[in-house]
């Protein structure tokens, strides 16, 4: 599993860039990185498709300044397919953005069923022998497309070291077969949005606002009534155990043995702090089983539930 960086631990929370030059402008977005090293956090994401290049280029000037201190993530292929093409074209506009040399782990964004997966690892390949990249990863990719993918890559002398799904305390599909098949294959997950789209903050039950009530895509990927009603009840119980809703469900996460480190966001210093503070939270067994019984545990792939009872 990818759990060091040029021999150095990397931290257990990621920051993701993906607020900066939307949610977050210059100021806030470098205020935010400064609060992440200062928190002890080495470890920040971003992508090619991330608000028309802006994402990239904050944080890789932010970067820059402590380059082989860091490690440093970025996606492409989100559009335009995995085809040598593509990847080299939006990889040479990326590199111009973020203006490093080379790219700690770049990460395929989404599948793409058009394009062999030999010509997408030829490519990949090619940039990590030019010294481009270090580490190959996947975002959005099915437990079968990652080995799939992974069987290719092997003939070309690279492998899948990191994989980034969506998970969340209402979003647990992952627990079925990306966390198991990355255990068993030694892939380090970065899960994303740990805040379900800041449902499992607790704001929306006071009445606050954000992507849930903005977004057509968000609201309906979680809009299932039972996930309002878990939060609500994530949100009383980490004012019982004294934390911050936001805290728990992070902590959550990251105390899965099978999670290398939770991708955390944010607009501003103020909204990140939460999720910062669940680097110094580790969950003792009772609270990780109190929280994970507030939500739905999906069946296991083969749904052969009655002999896992």
């Amino acid at each position: 599993m990818l759990k060091t960086m040029r021999g150095t631990p990397i931290s257990s929370l990621c920051f993701g860039a993906m607020q900066f030059g939307r949610g977050a402008n210059h100021a806030a977005a470098a205020a935010m990185f400064q609060q992440c090293r200062s928190a002890g956090i080495n470890v920040f994401d971003t992508a090619h498709g991330y608000n028309d290049g802006l994402s990239e280029e904050w944080l890789g000037s932010f970067v820059q300044a402590e380059r082989e201190d860091l490690f440093f993530a970025t996606k492409l292929a989100a559009t335009g397919g995995s085809a040598r093409a593509n990847i080299l074209a939006q990889f040479d506009i990326s590199q111009r953005r973020h203006g490093l040399d080379c790219v700690d782990l770049l990460y395929l964004h989404r599948w793409d069923p058009d394009t062999p997966l030999s010509e997408t690892f030829e490519t990949l390949a090619g940039l990590q022998q030019d010294g481009k990249l270090r580490h190959v990863g996947v975002s959005n990719f099915a437990a079968w497309q990652v080995m799939k993918a992974n069987h290719v890559a092997q003939s070309f002398g690279l492998r899948i070291d990191a994989i980034q799904p969506m998970y969340n305390l209402v979003k647990r599909q992952a627990e079925a077969e990306i966390l198991p098949m990355a255990l068993d294959q030694n892939i380090a997950v970065l899960p994303y949005s740990p805040l379900g789209g800041g449902l499992l903050t607790g704001k929306y039950r006071g009445g606050g606002t954000g992507r849930l009530s903005s977004d057509q895509v968000y609201a309906a990927r979680y809009g299932a009534d039972w996930m309002w009603d878990c939060a609500s009840k994530l949100t009383d119980l980490a004012a019982e155990l004294g934390h911050n809703a936001a805290t728990l469900a992070v902590a959550w996460i990251a105390r899965n043995p099978a999670i290398a480190a939770p991708i955390i966001s944010a607009r501003s210093p103020e909204q990140l702090a939460p999720s910062l503070a669940a680097m110094g939270l580790n969950l003792v067994d009772d609270v990780y089983a109190a929280v994970t019984a507030l939500s739905k545990t999906p069946d296991p792939a083969t749904d052969r539930s009655e002999e896992t009872g």
